[in-house]
């Protein structure tokens, strides 16, 4: 069962802020999602600290 949370993301290319869906119940994950400004592939890292809140850091491709 997929839960998605509604996360307000800002792209690291573009500097656009984008709202965008994320799967919180499938763990660390890592993968790309294109921009819908820019088109650039973004690098998203989903994860959760210890108090088990999601952190979602994006990052360029080329980073």
């Amino acid at each position: 069962m997929q839960n998605l949370a509604e996360m307000i993301i800002v792209c690291p290319y573009c500097g656009e802020s984008l709202d965008v869906l994320v799967d919180t119940c499938s763990g660390p994950q890592r993968y790309y999602q294109d921009c819908s400004v820019c088109c650039a592939p973004i690098l998203f890292i989903v994860s959760e600290d210890p108090t088990g809140e999601i952190i979602v850091d994006v990052k360029r491709d080329d980073e």
